[in-house]
């Protein structure tokens, strides 16, 4: 059984992680699978939108820890494997902020651990009102420091401070209080939200979307100067695209745009 599942919808890709029975963990061959398909997307300018989602009853209870337990060998080869698998996973998290389509979480279910911080990765996220969200590591001894870094950057610190040494989960209105979703649904409309959603982003002007995604994460990591220097740059570029010129037109003859882009 594949790993990962890829289905296009129009100009939307859907990919779902597909361990039910584990509850969609993030092994070592489903990180393998998620780099190559995030390399494959990247290329693909046919797809605007990426819908990550879980099949069964959760969305990913983070890594696999029997699979984890079994690698730990002795210390020094037990700390390389440890290394290596962290180091992928860190990856594959920023390969997904660097994809030129934005990138939308599907949730529901769980999402512990990695895969609270895989939800936090993610451009937006979309959550079912019976999701529960947590960074649970603690409970078994285990600090959640790689989640933290997706985590602390999507909520304030003290609540991302309280679930990392609690090991509390949150529910989805919570999840969404803090920041971590943009909306909570009836769990039968999780499909739909989701879809409505991304095809309100795929019909807008694909080149101006990948602009705006690589400058908003750029951005956030500048002094608010440079900040304001590098966005001008970017929205000159943007200015000087023939499309925008037409989007502009249109707007202004209070007509639909006809891009010459798909």
């Amino acid at each position: 059984m594949a790993h990962l599942l890829r289905n296009d919808i129009g100009p939307v890709a859907h990919l779902t992680l597909n361990q039910p029975d584990k509850l969609n963990p993030l092994s070592d061959a489903m990180l393998a699978a998620l780099s190559e398909e995030i390399a494959r997307l990247a290329e693909d300018r046919s797809i605007r939108v990426v819908v990550i989602k879980g099949a069964g009853r959760a969305f990913c209870a983070g890594h696999d820890l029997k699979e984890m337990t079994a690698a730990r060998a002795g210390d020094d080869k037990g700390r390389a494997a440890f290394a290596d698998l962290f180091d992928r996973c860190a990856a594959m998290m920023q390969s997904l902020q660097r994809l030129p389509q934005p990138v939308i979480a599907q949730v529901h279910g769980l999402a512990a651990a990695a895969g609270c911080q895989l939800v936090a990765t993610c451009d937006m996220a979309v959550a079912a009102e019976t999701a529960r969200f947590g960074v649970n590591g603690v409970n078994i001894g285990l600090f959640c420091s790689t989640p933290m870094v997706a985590l602390t950057r999507n909520i304030p610190r003290k609540h991302a401070f309280e679930m990392l040494t609690t090991g509390a989960f949150v529910d989805a209105f919570r999840a969404q209080e803090l920041g971590l979703v943009n909306r909570v649904v009836p769990e039968d409309a999780l499909d739909s939200a989701t879809t409505e959603l991304a095809e309100t982003v795929a019909a807008k002007l694909a080149t101006a979307v990948r602009i705006g995604k690589e400058a908003f994460y750029a951005q956030a990591r500048m002094p608010l100067d440079e900040a304001y220097r590098y966005t001008g740059d970017v929205m000159v570029t943007n200015m000087l695209d023939r499309d925008t010129e037409e989007g502009i037109q249109a707007f202004l003859e209070k007509r639909a745009p006809a891009w010459s882009q798909e």
